[in-house]
């Protein structure tokens, strides 16, 4: 069960940050509303997920995922270019999403 939180807490954050682009400072009320209400909710099933998983493990998936999905988000919706050496950075994170899980 811990997965299913940690999958919604990154889902929630991932749709609190696409429309955290469309506030506009916060100064459109839709987009703030709901930008908010996604990131209240991540950060309760994140809390939730904390109950049977280590914070290191869950955070560093958490975060990879939520960079590598962002940037997908940025390049695909945005249209917003990501250079080669921005490309090695998220390999790198990858990597070490990965090294945290298997030896932590």
């Amino acid at each position: 069960m811990a997965y299913v939180y940690l999958f919604l807490a990154i889902l929630l954050e991932l749709c609190g940050t696409v429309f955290l682009k469309t506030t506009k400072g916060f100064s459109v009320l839709f987009p703030t509303l709901f930008c908010l209400i996604s990131y209240g909710f991540c950060f309760f099933f994140f809390s939730k997920c904390l109950d049977q998983l280590n914070l290191s493990i869950a955070y560093a998936i958490w975060c990879g995922v939520g960079i590598i999905v962002s940037t997908l988000i940025s390049v695909f919706i945005y249209k917003e270019t990501i250079s080669l050496l921005g490309l090695v950075g998220i390999g790198l994170i990858v990597i070490g999403v990965v090294i945290v899980n298997l030896f932590a």
